[in-house]
């Protein structure tokens, strides 16, 4: 069977299980032609484990109007504040330290995104999440 032609493909931040059409998802959705009600539905439906967490997504839009999307892991930021227990990164966080994460919560981190990183192995991905760490001023307990 032929593939269908790609209209559009464009990338959105949602809570999981949780969104609503309301701006920003609604008007991103419109502009491309998708039906933001029926989106909603179905992200609701497919993230409905992950409780409002925020999660990033991938919708592709075909010429007929209809729509896949696929939902991305959340961003590495959200996933550190969890582990570290705290609300928000740093404003300053080479002096401002807010938090701290061990190096389990960094490999468990690292293995979620582990898809989605460009490191070669584990250990490659957990630098990368200690770096996001240190720029958000949460220090990492141990060694990597």
């Amino acid at each position: 069977m032929a593939k269908k032609p790609i209209t559009s493909q464009f990338k959105i931040q949602a809570p999981g299980g949780t969104a609503t059409p309301a701006p920003p998802i609604g008007p991103a959705l419109g502009q491309h032609g998708v039906n933001p009600g029926q989106f909603i539905q179905q992200f609701n439906e497919k993230t409905r484990h992950l409780n409002g967490k925020l999660v990033g997504c991938v919708i592709t839009v075909y010429n007929d109007r209809s729509f896949d999307f696929e939902v991305k892991s959340p961003p590495a930021a959200v996933l550190l504040k969890d582990a570290a227990g705290v609300e928000k990164g740093s404003g300053v966080p080479n002096k401002d330290k807010v938090g701290s994460v061990t190096v389990d919560q960094l490999r468990s981190i690292a293995e979620e995104k582990d898809k989605e990183l460009g490191g070669h192995s584990v250990e490659a991905n957990m630098r990368i999440i200690a770096g996001t760490a240190r720029s958000m001023g949460i220090t990492v307990d141990g060694e990597i």
